[in-house]
């Protein structure tokens, strides 16, 4: 366990995984300071990550130990040619992760934890999985290439302590279920509308509970060892979209899904995703054992009949 007086900084703390992350190191006795921006709630302070001049004057009066950066824009979606939003998405992964790198090093025993993506990889029919923290990344779309440009920014900082964990897509305790990629099918499950949805039947995907990789976050802070700088942390159940939504009309009761059909095809849209980008958590196995993660239809049980 890390130090009760371990001041640690979580970027993105109204998100879906830095709620979990600011709550996991609170619990643990830490001294946590929350960012946000556009959803800054109560107990959170506001600061736009892209103003330079802001973020600089905030380090200069706050001192941290760990900066967990999870902010970042997550929908592939959003890097859309024409979208109005690319740009400041794309400055948010790629280049601001390396500015907050340049002011965690200028405070000498800060580490920085970026947190990254398996879509870093193309993840296509045929290749050498699960990837390795050493594979040769080649990001399919403009979401895997900003995350990617933000990885090289950190790594680039000579002589910063640096860690770059890669997750894969996430799940967990959310306001609403369309902040995850995961809970969002939960509303199309118990969608009563008429409308008939196609959900993927192609894409292998691992989901990963937000609630683990923040309590793992907590423990390879509390390490009195060199950790390697980069990292892998994932479930090992796979599932495609359309597997999920089969869990959760069970896990609801409501186990024929008409309204839901598989789709089979490789996506031909503007956003290419990968096939299978399963992440290799050997290595990460090496330095903390167990990784404890949840089972994916038990945590759902549980966490649904709570609700």
């Amino acid at each position: 366990m890390p130090e009760v007086n371990k001041r640690v900084l979580v970027t993105g703390a109204s998100g879906v995984l830095g709620n979990a992350v600011y709550h996991a190191f609170k619990d643990a006795g830490c001294d946590v300071t929350g960012l946000a921006y556009s959803q800054a709630k109560k107990g959170l302070q506001k600061l736009d990550l892209s103003d330079k001049s802001a973020v600089e004057a905030f380090f200069k009066k706050n001192t941290f130990d760990w900066v967990i950066h999870c902010a970042a824009e997550r929908r592939p979606d959003a890097f859309k040619e024409g979208n109005p939003g690319a740009k400041a998405a794309a400055e948010l992964n790629a280049e601001v992760p390396g500015h907050l790198t340049q002011l965690c090093k200028a405070q000498d025993s800060c580490t920085l934890v970026y947190i990254s993506t398996d879509y870093v990889f193309d993840g296509k029919k045929g290749a050498n999985i699960p990837y390795k923290p050493n594979s040769s990344t080649n990001p399919l779309q403009e979401y895997g290439k900003t995350k990617r440009g933000g990885e090289k920014a950190v790594l680039d900082v000579d002589g910063a302590k640096v860690v770059v964990l890669r997750v894969p897509v996430l799940y967990g305790p959310a306001p609403k279920n369309s902040d995850s990629a995961v809970n969002i099918l939960i509303d199309i499950v118990k969608d009563q509308s008429g409308k008939n949805h196609k959900m993927d039947h192609y894409a292998i995907r691992y989901p990963t509970n937000v609630l683990d990789i923040a309590n793992f976050l907590v423990t390879i802070s509390g390490l009195d060892k060199e950790l390697p700088r980069i990292m892998h942390y994932s479930a090992d159940q796979p599932f495609t979209k359309y597997e999920m939504c089969q869990i959760f009309g069970r896990i609801l009761g409501l186990p024929n899904i008409d309204h839901i059909t598989s789709d089979n095809s490789e996506p031909v849209d503007a956003v290419s995703r990968p096939y299978n980008c399963q992440l290799s958590t050997e290595e990460t196995k090496q330095v903390v054992g167990d990784l404890k993660c949840s089972d994916f239809e038990t945590w759902w049980r549980e966490h649904l009949a709570k609700q």
